[in-house]
């Protein structure tokens, strides 16, 4: 109880906000309400008619709940979280559901007291998981581990505990992945492609979400046994416009919208959950469904009871809109503070303290020779999916127009690296290398000769980053001083260097339709069906063994 948001309320006290004049989104009911909304100490105190020294008209304008992204990896943007909120706060995202499994894959404990001491301070809600596959995978060689005992020792300090995407291990009962799901915690899903007998393994250890869902069956028998469901539009995976014939005025209350790993460059063009939101609005969901999926449900889901709606006691994360259909965001406020106004951040955010995170890739200077790998006659090869990171496998013989595909540990030194071939990319006359390789973030090369493979990966000296190289030299070239992962520099830069980075991956003839950075960082990930490709080898995924 507050009694200074019951004195705002019956006018005893002064408030210290009122947006007069607009419509609320009642979330509740599902209607649009002509309302004030009365502030008071960072919390909605009324909603009615109310008069304030501090008052803002909205006239003929939409007052919102702030977003919620109910499942994402801020590593994935390329930006560190404090540059991070200042690219989605316009976009009227105010709290996040973040699994900084990606950093500490790299840096163990380091990066994640780095990503929290980080969003201290911002006007976005960081609700970090404690990452539950640290490797993704047993066999994985990442740069650090995190056992069960790690996980009930560090369990209290974070919201709830991350992606479990060991299903084999839970379905199997194997102790240690049991372990790890801490009793009276939140505990997220991911179980692509996950049904029947063993998906009702997988919600009996306690699991209460899941993101990787691709097909409507798929989600409806999932939210049918209890799962609540983001629906993933990010920049690679996009799975949103496909799920979305599944919600129905049942359905709905169990999904979710997230963005999972994308780009800060899609979210500088197109935006995040606004983004989703608008989409389903104009896909025919009424727009008090699509508003509720971006806010009060991924709240109901993780016990965030004082947001995602525009009602008394809630938190005064609010966004002033044009209309639900266009979905212009022309203000966001965070606790009844204005954060952002017509697409731009309104405040300033410090440099982060790096030094514990930096300089993480350990190799040699390699040569052509380090490359040199021949395949049998006949050969399993891996076949990208458009706009997916569902890989195929296809059957190859030597001399079939493939792009090779080399993962090298980078964390200890051990010398360890494993080849596959790829159909679909294209790359012609020169290679891509990159430190991003999810989850473990070994060396992914890419390319179609040895020489040019050396020269990109040697490019990435020890900060790591994403490198483009032709005919020996460098083609385009973003430093990820940050784990290999981030930088401090803004969205701005990065945004500006990926456009540089995807015309010269586009001159040497990669496919349209495979993202030339995100396919590669996928490849190595060994927890996403079809087939995989680590530093230990080829990876059939549903055999959950080397090939």
């Amino acid at each position: 109880m507050n009694k200074r948001l019951i004195d705002a309320a019956m006018g005893r006290i002064p408030a210290d906000l009122v947006l007069k004049n607009g419509v609320i989104a009642d979330v509740f009911t599902g209607r649009f309400i002509p309302c004030d909304v009365l502030v008071k100490d960072g919390y909605i105190c009324g909603l009615g008619q109310y008069d304030c020294d501090n008052s803002i008209d909205v006239s003929g304008k939409f007052i919102l709940p702030g977003l919620i992204d109910a499942h994402l990896h801020i590593e994935s943007s390329m930006v560190t979280p404090p540059q991070y909120a200042r690219t989605v706060v316009p976009h009227g995202v105010t709290t996040i559901i973040a699994d900084p499994h990606e950093i500490t894959n790299v840096c163990g404990e380091a990066g994640l007291e780095f990503m929290k001491k980080s969003a201290e301070g911002l006007p976005l809600d960081i609700k970090y998981m404690l990452p539950s596959c640290v490797p993704a995978a047993p066999f994985e060689h990442s740069g650090a581990v995190l056992t069960a005992e790690d996980t009930r020792r560090m369990a209290d300090d974070y919201f709830g505990i991350g992606e479990m995407m060991n299903y084999p291990g839970i379905i199997s009962g194997d102790s240690e992945v049991l372990g790890k799901l801490a009793e009276g915690k939140m505990l997220d899903g991911h179980a692509p492609g996950l049904a029947g007998q063993k998906l009702d393994a997988y919600i009996n250890a306690g699991i209460k979400t899941d993101h990787e869902c691709s097909e409507i069956f798929e989600m409806l028998e999932k939210i049918g046994k209890g799962m609540y469901i983001a629906l993933r539009e990010g920049t690679l995976s996009k799975d949103f416009r496909r799920l979305i014939y599944g919600v129905n005025s049942y359905t709905f209350r169990r999904c979710m919208l997230c963005t999972d790993d994308r780009s800060v460059a899609e979210i500088l063009k197109d935006g995040t959950i606004d983004y989703i939101v608008k989409s389903a609005v104009q896909l025919g969901v009424e727009p008090i469904m699509a508003i509720s999926m971006g806010s009060v449900c991924a709240a109901a889901c993780y016990g965030l009871n004082d947001r995602g709606a525009v009602a008394p006691g809630y938190l005064a994360d609010l966004l002033i809109i044009d209309t639900p259909h266009d979905f212009n965001i022309e203000a966001v406020f965070k606790r009844g503070v204005k954060v952002a106004e017509n697409g731009k951040a309104l405040f300033d955010v410090p440099a982060c303290d790096a030094s514990a995170v930096t300089n993480t890739v350990h190799l040699p200077r390699l040569t052509a020779e380090f490359f040199r790998h021949e395949p049998p006659e006949e050969f399993t090869a891996i076949s990208l999916v458009p706009d997916s990171i569902i890989t195929r496998k296809t059957t190859a013989r030597r001399g079939d127009r493939l792009s090779k595909v080399c993962v090298i540990e980078r964390h200890h030194g051990t010398g360890s690296k494993g080849f596959g071939y790829v159909t679909n990319y294209g790359i012609k006359n020169g290679a891509i290398a990159s430190s991003v390789g999810h989850d473990s973030h070994n060396i992914t090369v890419i390319g179609d000769n040895d020489a040019d493979m050396a020269a990109a990966v040697n490019a990435l000296g020890q900060s790591g980053g994403i490198c483009v190289v032709s005919g020996g030299e460098v083609r385009s070239l973003l430093e990820l001083e940050i784990a290999g992962l981030m930088t401090e520099r803004g969205a701005e830069y990065v945004s500006a260097t990926h456009e540089e980075l995807m015309i010269a991956a586009r001159a040497l003839g990669v496919t349209e339709s495979v993202d030339p950075f995100l396919s590669l960082a996928f490849l190595p990930l060994p927890v996403i069906p079809e087939i995989r490709v680590t530093d230990s080898g080829l990876f059939d995924v549903e055999a959950f063994s080397f090939i």
